[in-house]
């Protein structure tokens, strides 16, 4: 009979083989059996995979409204919020000669609260925006909506909130929306996309949640109740969201549209720009942490939901049935596809056939699974972040990998690049055929 713990060994596996989530590889494990979702003070936790439409998604759930015809799931959602995005840059920081990868895959991914604002905009939701400067207000401001019974979206930054288990150095680097949904014995309940209850104490979360200085103490709380999206509204949202995002995707900012991904491709091997790569990591410092940067961004079994092309393929087929347009599911394959690529290119930042490097894709896949567990799976998560980050530690000055075979990564990295750009502007350009633009 297969134990506990193997069952959780055989799911981290696969997590780390594939970049799945946790939800998606045990399903793969144990089957697709679905007791339903476990309630905890009257929330149900659904799970998800995009932290901030999953948020959304999981409070309009909880508050009983709906669309036309059922529940407003997470990938039409998504579409509503504006969709995918394309973003890179790497910062060079001089105070401690850090090098750090930003990936987006987001409409807006820039900015912390944009999509949301826009969804609940077209969607015609009443929601209350607080933005308190004060900790103590902010604090009391989150302990009232709770006592109140309302569920609160809150931007925390990850170092502080504790249950990541991060380095002191990620101190400040910023986070993604969680729900909090009740608090007691001085710990306030949040959902981050988890199976399971997860508590965090009360003045870490405060901590958190004024850590960061472009978003403190931001809290979203949507006032809507008992009520179902029209369906003219909700075809409206979801169109306006699928043409602003092939205008997002469709830009020529190299930082923000497409062509960031034709930038990365050249620079992951040209020896004379500035910002590449053989410049930026010629002492080889740093570079195993932007590997992993990849690796973690792209694949959904990292903290922030990955490419997320799949979820976008999920609701095109959705759209298609709401907005009676065949060619949007159509496209969805296409994206399937490109989400492979993506996947190929994960596989290619940090290739598992290096031991060190293996070890630390399946204890990050240890952490994120144990954090989807909840609170029965700190003790493991704790154990699993100090190896990790103690191994990354011993990496830190140069990757597991020997020259001949750093500069095929990086190769191999630079031409799959180049084919998600092309595979992404020739679907792009599609999806305008197919919404008549």
């Amino acid at each position: 009979m297969t134990t506990t713990k193997q069952l959780k060994s055989r799911v981290r596996a696969r997590m780390a083989r594939t970049g799945e989530r946790y939800a998606v590889a045990r399903a793969h494990v144990v089957g697709s059996v679905d007791a339903g979702p476990v309630v905890d003070l009257g929330w149900a936790l659904r799970g998800g995979v995009d932290p901030d439409t999953a948020a959304l998604t999981n409070v309009l759930a909880h508050r009983g409204v709906t669309g036309p015809d059922g529940p407003l799931t997470e990938p039409l959602l998504f579409l509503v919020g504006g969709g995918l995005g394309a973003g890179y840059i790497l910062w060079e920081f001089a105070h401690d000669d850090g090098r750090v990868v930003t990936l987006g895959f987001t409409h807006s991914w820039q900015y912390f609260d944009r999509r949301l604002a826009t969804t609940v905009d077209r969607l015609g939701l009443d929601v209350a925006w607080a933005r308190t400067g004060g900790a103590a207000g902010a604090a009391e401001a989150l302990s009232s909506t709770l006592a109140a019974g309302d569920p609160a979206i809150v931007w925390p930054d990850r170092y502080h909130l504790g249950y990541w288990n991060l380095p002191p150095f990620l101190d400040g680097q910023g986070g993604h929306p969680v729900v909090a949904y009740a608090a007691a014995g001085g710990r306030v309940h949040v959902d981050d996309r988890t199976l399971a209850p997860l508590t965090v104490p009360a003045t870490d979360l405060d901590r958190a949640r004024a850590r960061v200085g472009s978003y403190r103490n931001t809290m979203l709380v949507v006032r809507t109740t008992d009520a179902a999206v029209p369906a003219d509204r909700l075809r409206a949202a979801v169109r306006a969201g699928l043409e602003a995002g092939e205008d997002h995707l469709g830009g020529t900012s190299t930082s923000f549209a497409l062509p960031a991904w034709r930038k990365w491709s050249r620079l992951l091997v040209d020896p004379r720009a500035a910002k590449g790569w053989p410049t930026v990591f010629a002492d080889r410092r740093g570079l195993l942490r932007a590997l992993a940067s990849v690796w973690e961004g792209v694949e959904s079994a990292g903290m922030a939901g990955g490419h997320l092309r799949g979820l976008f393929a999920d609701g095109l087929e959705q759209a298609a049935v709401l907005l009676d347009e065949p060619g949007l599911a159509a496209e969805a394959p296409r994206w399937r596809e490109i989400a492979d690529r993506w996947h190929a290119l994960a596989e290619t930042a940090l290739p598992d056939d290096v031991p060190a490097i293996a070890r630390l894709r399946t204890l990050t896949a240890t952490v994120t699974g144990a954090v989807a567990e909840g609170d029965a799976g700190s003790a493991e998560r704790a154990a699993a972040a100090e190896e990790l980050w103690r191994l990354r530690a011993e990496h830190a000055d140069a990757p597991p990998l020997d020259e001949e075979r750093l500069a095929a990564v990086l190769a191999g990295m630079s031409g799959h690049l180049a084919a998600i750009h092309d595979a992404e502007a020739a679907a792009v350009t599609d999806l305008g055929a197919v919404l008549n633009r």
